[in-house]
């Protein structure tokens, strides 16, 4: 049987390494976890989903494809009702404010090296960025999926504080130029153009946050180069 796992799911799928174990919150269908344990990625997964409805269809989907003996399944609010005994947390499909919230309530053992987090932000990203540098997170990894319409970002991110972004960089990081998917001139097109929106709604109000939105529009323009200059 296949499992119906999306692009953007498979994306942060691929930042999972042999033998991880794995901690996939607010878990959903649980296909993310079925999908590492039934290709050999993942030691063992723990699913947890602030819902019941989802946790249940997680835990039929693992008898389905017989993944279950290597799951364990918590109804949490976050990581705040599940076992620490994991390498690598995998946040998929929230909102900023959700994933900030998540690490926020745990961030007194969560703020640990030994952990890898792995991010898939639906909104409010540069934000996020921000927030977990400021917090003494890194990003290690950055790279980009498609899902329907819309391009996702999906971050490695480690505990290593006295790192800094730039308000630019919270927009195109230097990992995702690093990684240079082809999906990333695509990508930057939108990014700018929403920057290019902001700083229109700006002039008009006659806001002080202008020069700053400015000049992140001007060192993103001076990305176009590296980002389109070797693409046919």
């Amino acid at each position: 049987m296949k499992i119906p796992l999306s692009d953007r799911l498979l994306a942060c799928c691929n930042y999972v390494r042999r033998g991880d174990r794995v901690a996939d919150v607010g878990c959903d269908h649980g296909y993310l976890g079925i999908y590492l344990l039934t290709q050999g990625i993942a030691r063992s997964v723990i699913e947890s989903d602030v819902a019941e409805g989802p946790l249940q269809s997680a835990m039929r989907n693992a008898v389905k494809f017989g993944t279950k003996n290597k799951m364990s399944f918590h109804l949490s609010d976050g990581v705040q009702d599940i076992p620490r005994d994991f390498d690598v947390l995998v946040c998929a499909g929230m909102g900023a404010d959700t994933i900030m919230s998540i690490i926020h309530h745990a961030y007194d053992w969560l703020a640990d090296p030994k952990y890898r987090l792995i991010l898939q932000c639906q909104s409010k990203r540069p934000e996020l960025r921000q927030w977990l540098y400021d917090e003494g997170f890194r990003i290690n990894r950055e790279t980009l999926a498609k899902d329907g319409k819309f391009v996702y970002s999906i971050m490695e991110v480690v505990f290593d504080p006295g790192h800094g972004i730039t308000p630019a960089e919270t927009y195109i990081t230097k990992q995702l130029l690093e990684d240079n998917h082809p999906l990333l001139p695509e990508y930057y097109a939108r990014v700018k153009h929403g920057v290019e929106l902001t700083i229109f709604g700006l002039r008009r109000a006659n806001d002080d946050q202008l020069p700053i939105y400015e000049t992140i529009l001007s060192d993103l323009t001076a990305m176009e180069e590296r980002i389109y200059g070797n693409r046919t």
